[in-house]
């Protein structure tokens, strides 16, 4: 039987194509497509309150995720945001406090903490997941590449020239890979344009779900 991991493990991944990337101009038909399902997603179940705290991506801030947010505040989470501006990559201080400010939530509520990621900010769930694991209920990604080769993005180059940090080190990407131990769901769309879809693909456990 044909392992898919086979393809991680080996580097053989490519970044999405020119074709596929175009089609990240779509976001505001999806967003438009998202205002107009409002009625739909006002009949999910309501949640029980517990926080909830959200990482924007690579160069983006709190107001990307603010329709996210919105979101899960009407169905009766505790949302947050992370409070640290643009996000420009692990730099001095950005872990600290995002590891503050999830303990802060933890105390303020008195429950754990679910933590929601897109892209590079699932990675920064992930990783927080694994340090605070008592402090944590969840982890969710949205588009976040944890496993793969680290060049099968094309947001690699803009990594690098925005936190200054070489990618490609096993050291660093090899621990990437070891899921929380925490209940993990990582939400990946096979049209993706930025990352290889598969580079989102969680392997199976009694922890982690893929949708």
């Amino acid at each position: 039987m044909h392992n898919p991991h086979h393809w991680y493990e080996f580097g053989l991944l490519r970044a999405p194509g020119v074709l596929r990337l175009a089609l990240e101009w779509r976001v505001g038909w999806e967003y438009s497509a998202m205002l107009a399902a409002q009625p739909l997603l006002r009949l999910a179940p309501r949640g029980d309150g517990h926080p909830v705290l959200v990482f924007p991506g690579l160069l983006a801030s709190d107001l990307t995720t603010l329709p996210l947010r919105r979101y899960l505040k009407s169905r009766g989470y505790a949302a947050y945001p992370w409070d640290l501006g643009f996000n420009l990559g692990p730099r001095q201080g950005v872990v600290e406090a995002s590891l503050a400010r999830l303990r802060e939530l933890r105390r303020r509520h008195g429950r754990r903490v679910s933590l929601i990621g897109w892209s590079l900010g699932g990675l920064y769930a992930r990783e927080f997941a694994k340090e605070a694991p008592d402090d944590v209920r969840s982890v969710i990604t949205l588009g976040t590449p944890f496993t793969g080769h680290p060049k099968a993005t094309n947001a690699w180059r803009l990594y690098e020239f925005t936190t200054g940090h070489k990618i490609g080190a096993p050291e660093i990407h090899e621990p990437l890979r070891k899921p929380p131990p925490v209940p993990t769901t990582s939400i990946f769309s096979r049209s993706d344009g930025v990352v290889a879809w598969q580079c989102s693909v969680e392997k199976d456990g009694p922890l982690t779900e893929n949708i």
